[in-house]
Order: C-alpha cells, then structure tokens, then sequence
C-alpha cells in the first residue's frame, strides 16, 4: 500500500484469488442445493477451484490458479467438464505464474478476453451512500431487477465474452453465497442493486446493476459508497471489484478511489457456451 493508493504485488493477487475461488466454491455449493441434485462438482485445483455449478453459470470456471504451481490434477478436471458437455473456462491472474499461461495453451486453450481486477483500501469509517440493505421479502424484486438491469449492455469498452439467458441469471444472483444486499431507490422505485462479501478480511463488490431509466442518476455511487462503509465497519481491509476494461463500470469505480490491481485471461478448452454481448453479467454496471 503506497499512501491512499493500493499497489498490488504477488501476495495480495494470490489473496484475492484465494478469496474469489472460495466464492466461486460457495456459489457452486449453493447453485446445487437448489437443483436438489448431486451433478456438478468444486474440487481444489492447485490453490485454486475448479467448479461446475450448472450449465452456463458464471461458476462454471477454473479460479485460483498460479500461486501455488502447475496444475497437477487437469486431466481429470478437463474430464469431468466434458462429461457436463462443458468447456474449460480458466480465468488466470495477470500476476500469476507466467509457466501456467503457458502450460495451458500447450494443452489448447485460447484467449478468449480479459476482465480487470480493481481494490481499494479500506481504512477507519467512511460515509455511506443513500442505498440499504434488502429486507427478506424484497429478495424476489431484487434479483429481477438487478437480472433485468444487467441484461442492458454497457456499451462502453471491450465487449464481454459472456452473455446470460435471464432465467441463469437470476440463478446466478440467487446463489451467491453469503452476500450482502443493497438497493437504491429514485422516485420510490428499485433503481439499482448490488452485493458484497466478506472474505478473510476483503470485501467483494458482487451483482451490480442499474435500471437503464435511471442511469446517469448516483445510483453506483450510492451503492458504492454503502457498501464500502459496510464494509469498512465488517473490519475489511481491502475493497475488490471485477469489471469489463473500458467499461462504465469501471470508470465508476475508479472515481471512489479504486485502484486497476491486475487483469485477469480468460482462457477456453472446448467450445464456449457463451457469446460476447457487452453486458458485464457478473460484477458491477
């Protein structure tokens, strides 16, 4: 940590690549107590996770990998996606291991697109935004809100490589595990959702999205601004969200003090599941 600025070394990737693949875990745990079925798996991939929630998932991927050597068990993961008629999706840290990257496309995989990793430090109480957590009756608007938001594309910046059918979607949000719930409200109305999570002391900006209506109008700001005083309060140290390069996402949070960490390669074996859209369907918008 350089001053107000967050510098990120090897160290804190690896720790927040930890933090991302026990997430990923959790949300593959849960997507498979909903179906009520036992297909699908998240088993320890060399640091990291490999992790098949259900078909099309935004945790179906390999997370973690590169802080803790090659990956020795691939062969059977590449195995069990097959099985699922699924690809192999690695989404590799920038300041990982450079022999994984190169491993990987000695086996075939290809770039297929990037996502950026931003942070910041989180120090002593901080003001919150005009947003508040969900009550337990609002969960069902919530996650069709924020489905519904998301699914409007960020035209801004490089395309992403993933593009969710709504239902999948609202499965997605509905399974993170542990999270956090916010809203921000405009005339009486549901105008923006977002989440976080708490792990090992990092916060983890998750499911943001606003109402195309009531773009351009603070409601990522006072999302923000909520969460990272929640945050802040919860003990964190550390603030991370993953955006589209380019994205209005990302210019966002940059303006509340957000640091660019690293990025991350997306790397796919097999035939990918999904097609580019622009819509950043995972993290923040």
């Amino acid at each position: 940590m350089d001053g107000e600025r967050l510098f990120c070394d090897t160290a804190l990737a690896a720790r927040i690549e930890r933090a991302e693949a026990r997430l990923t875990a959790a949300c593959s745990e849960a997507a498979r107590a909903r179906r009520g079925d036992a297909t699908g798996f998240a088993r320890p991939l060399s640091g990291g996770i490999a992790s098949f929630a259900e078909a099309g998932s935004p945790f179906t991927k390999v997370i973690g990998l590169g802080f803790d050597g090659l990956p020795d068990a691939l062969d059977e993961v590449e195995a069990a996606f097959a099985e699922l008629g699924a690809p192999v999706q690695v989404e590799l840290s920038q300041l990982a291991d450079p022999a994984v990257g190169a491993f990987l496309t000695r086996r075939g995989y290809h770039l297929e697109s990037f996502e950026n990793v931003l942070g910041r430090r989180l120090t002593g109480p901080l003001r919150g935004g005009d947003a508040r957590l969900i009550r337990d009756d609002e969960l069902e608007p919530w996650l069709a809100m924020v489905a519904d938001a998301t699914a409007v594309a960020d035209t801004e910046g490089v395309p992403s490589h993933e593009d969710f059918p709504r239902e999948t979607l609202v499965h997605a949000l509905r399974d993170m595990a542990g999270v956090r719930r916010y809203v921000a409200e405009r005339d009486g109305e549901f105008a923006g959702g977002a989440s976080f999570r708490v792990t090992d002391g990092i916060a983890q900006f998750t499911g943001a999205a606003t109402v195309p209506r009531f773009r351009r109008q603070g409601v990522q700001t006072a999302l923000l601004g909520a969460r990272l005083a929640a945050a802040a309060e919860a003990g964190c140290d550390v603030a991370v969200v993953t955006t589209q390069p380019g994205s209005k996402s990302q210019r966002n949070v940059q303006r509340q003090g957000f640091d660019l960490l690293y990025a991350r390669a997306i790397l796919v074996k097999g035939v990918s599941s999904t097609s580019s859209s622009g819509a950043d369907s995972r993290h923040a918008s």
